[in-house]
């Protein structure tokens, strides 16, 4: 079987527009994992109360939970229960941005309890202001020790963004989809965007493990 490249190059609008969707997805729920995250991550530093069994139970069941499982939920099962209309791109986008969070909020957990004790103890010994004692030795600290994971989450998000074709949002993935069923030509298709994911995250996960060596080698480990 020949490849044939007009496929591409006829329809190279169709893969950037596709490109484009999915990057602002992953963008959105990124960032909105992220706050929300930070948030769930507070409440499960404190150990005990309301507020630290909900975040539990929370980040629990959205890492347990399929993503295709909470996409179509989203997008089946919310609108009815809510009682309002929501697209196949706002109900996809939701669901990364929940899950997103439940795994950004263990990723800053495990940055933040990586901090030595004895850290915290230095600076309430010096009576250093509990702002200024985070600001300026815990968060540096927890953020140089997240980093890896943070940005290995990041190129798994990438790669579940394609589950959003299956609620038909206009994905990269979709766009190869349609294109390979309207023309029979699913190897063209297929193949760029396997490309194009491995263009981005590829570098992505290069970066992730420099940091990781760096740290590993500043910490002795």
């Amino acid at each position: 079987m020949d490849f044939d490249y007009t496929i591409i190059t006829n329809n190279y609008s169709i893969f950037i527009s596709g490109l484009w969707i999915t990057l602002w997805i992953v963008t959105f729920s990124f960032l909105s994992g992220s706050i929300f995250g930070l948030i769930l991550c507070i409440a499960s530093l404190r150990d005990s109360g309301i507020f630290f069994r909900a975040a539990r139970v929370y980040v629990d069941f959205f890492r347990t939970t399929p993503e295709m499982v909470l996409i179509f939920w989203a997008y089946f099962c919310l609108p009815p229960i809510l009682g309002l209309k929501m697209s196949s791109i706002v109900a996809g986008t939701l669901a990364l941005s929940l899950v997103s969070a439940a795994f950004l909020a263990e990723i800053f957990r495990a940055g933040i309890r990586a901090v030595p004790k004895e850290q915290f103890e230095a600076g309430k010994a010096l009576a250093i202001p509990t702002f200024r004692l985070w600001q300026k030795v815990i968060l540096p600290q927890a953020v140089r020790r997240m980093m890896p994971a943070f940005i290995n989450y990041l190129t798994e998000l990438l790669k579940n963004s394609a589950l959003l074709s299956a609620i038909g949002v206009h994905e990269l993935a979709f766009e190869a989809y349609s294109l390979g069923a309207r023309t029979f030509r699913y190897v063209e298709a297929l193949t760029l965007i396997a490309v194009v994911y491995f263009m981005i995250i590829f570098p992505i996960s290069i970066y992730a493990r420099r940091i990781e060596a760096k740290l590993a080698l500043k910490t002795g480990n």
